[in-house]
């Protein structure tokens, strides 16, 4: 099994966040049919360094836990969420860690 441990910041470049009812939506359309088997949703802050500016900013964040077979195809669902989200919320990117776990469910 992998644990792939996504980061998504909720501030929308340009002023605003991402709302609940936002992040429901994306959940619902999104995040579960690509990971069917079921996933964990925690809120944070986070803080990251931009690359572009060179400076470090915080913001309320979202990360979600999620352990899948490790294949290439769980990498792939795990992707097409990160790329959504930076799509529809205009994000620079959505971080992940990746670590092999034994895992039982």
């Amino acid at each position: 099994m992998r644990m792939f441990d996504l980061f998504f910041g909720r501030s929308i470049p340009g002023g605003g966040t991402v709302s609940a009812d936002d992040w429901d939506r994306f959940l619902d359309d999104t995040v579960t049919p690509n990971l069917p088997a079921g996933y964990t949703v925690l809120d944070g802050t986070g803080a990251w360094r931009n690359p572009m500016t060179g400076q470090t900013g915080r913001e309320p964040s979202i990360v979600i836990l999620g352990v899948l077979p490790d294949t290439p195809d769980s990498l792939a669902a795990v992707n097409r969420v990160r790329a959504a989200y930076q799509r529809r919320f205009h994000q620079q990117l959505v971080g992940m860690a990746s670590v092999p776990v034994c895992g039982a469910f």
